[in-house]
């Protein structure tokens, strides 16, 4: 899909959005994430049924009665998008490739963040950071990362989310919301994804397309691996080789949903041919519930 017909399905998404938010998320945005906390908000003096473990020694010292410290919980909230625009990415069966399906979903998520007045971030990475745009607010700043994602040409070719990962933990101080799209067909990084989770409230939407499972009936294939060049050889007709090509990727999804949720990760997958909209939807609801 060209950027025309893309930026065609982009361009109403702000109506999208408000469906999103004004569905389940206004009212209850903090209740479906996990990224504000508390901050503190001023010291006063020490009152009957007040938390002891709030008590403001410092300040009780020098005036000689107790003080204690209150908190208000953050009204601002930054949303982190990680994006994965390597060559693996580039794939797709049908009318979007994951490439595509990553913008809208970005796009979407980073128009809810702006319609609840909240920040929102991105970076896009390969084998290497291929951009970085700092968390803003405003509508200017979701059609900046939409240019962004429908203009970007990766340098890399590869896939670090292992690096991407350890950018993303070094340089965003202030707990948020980061949210990760990718195939996730990387290295393992589940080191990594786990301190990230501790740090932030992280979500992982992986990006799938239906002939990650179905190799197409064909005959003899020279499959290029468009990240490494790696070539191997497989036969459409080889009803052992169809099979085996599934089962391998069926495995490799189980231990990929298995480690997010041994690690408290939560974890959607999107297909390109999905409703983006309805998948969301589903998987907000189903969190706001838990």
């Amino acid at each position: 899909m060209n950027n025309l017909e893309l930026f065609s399905k982009i361009k109403n998404l702000p109506l999208v959005s408000s469906r999103l938010v004004d569905g389940f998320l206004s009212g209850n945005y903090r209740s479906v994430f996990k990224g504000p906390g508390l901050e503190f908000d001023e010291v006063r003096e020490y009152a009957e049924g007040d938390d002891a473990r709030f008590i403001d020694w410092n300040v009780t010292s020098r005036i000689g009665t107790p003080y204690t410290k209150t908190f208000r919980e953050e009204r601002e909230i930054v949303l982190f998008l990680v994006v994965d625009v390597s060559a693996s990415l580039q794939s797709g069966s049908g009318t979007f490739t994951k490439q595509d399906t990553a913008a809208i979903l970005s796009s979407l998520l980073a128009f809810s963040a702006v319609h609840n007045n909240d920040k929102v971030g991105a970076v896009f990475f390969s084998d290497r950071i291929e951009k970085w745009v700092p968390p803003m607010k405003g509508k200017k700043q979701v059609f900046r990362l939409i240019e962004d994602m429908m203009n970007i040409e990766a340098e890399g070719k590869g896939s670090d989310l292992k690096m991407a990962i350890r950018t993303v933990y070094e340089s965003l101080n202030r707990r948020g919301i980061c949210i990760i799209l990718s195939d996730f067909r990387t290295p393992p990084c589940w080191k990594e994804l786990s301190l990230l989770g501790k740090k932030h409230d992280l979500i992982a939407l992986k990006i799938t397309d239906p002939s990650d499972l179905d190799f197409p009936l064909s005959g003899l294939v020279e499959l290029v691996d468009p990240e490494t060049g790696a070539t191997i050889y497989g036969s459409g007709r080889s009803g052992k080789f169809r099979r085996e090509y599934r089962e391998f990727w069926e495995t490799n999804d189980i231990f990929w949903k298995r480690e997010c949720r041994r690690r408290g990760i939560s974890h959607l997958e999107i297909s390109t041919v999905d409703d983006p909209v309805l998948k969301l939807l589903n998987f907000f609801s189903r969190r706001k519930r838990r």
